[in-house]
């Protein structure tokens, strides 16, 4: 089955970090890998916000997709979204919040085991 990774670059509102993170870590994660086709999740910090060219956004969220169908699976997530079915939290800025899909083209390719 096809593989995609789902990237969602966002911020906090304003002074709502804290609580922005707890929803996203301990609850939103969750959320969205209980939708049919995703099958995991894991966020990241950006470390060099000062940089050059860096992105606006601070965070960043990897989904991982198995599917057939990327954009029926897709529309189920924004459907539960746009619906209230999955809670979006008032912490969470919609503003300069950028998503991008991505299909793999080649199988995961891990290290050697380190012997023992």
């Amino acid at each position: 089955m096809p593989q995609f990774a789902y990237v969602v670059h966002s911020n906090p509102v304003p002074g709502h970090e804290d609580e922005y993170n707890d929803w996203y870590s301990n609850r939103h994660l969750a959320d969205v890998v209980a939708v049919p086709g995703f099958v995991s999740a894991q966020r990241f910090c950006l470390m060099d916000c000062d940089a050059e060219g860096a992105p606006r956004q601070k965070y960043m969220a990897i989904y991982t997709m198995e599917t057939d169908a990327p954009d029926v699976t897709l529309a189920n997530l924004t459907s539960l979204v746009e619906t209230g079915a999955m809670h979006m939290s008032e912490a969470f800025s919609m503003e300069g919040m950028a998503t991008h899909l991505y299909k793999a083209i080649t199988p995961v390719v891990c290290a050697p085991a380190k012997g023992n």
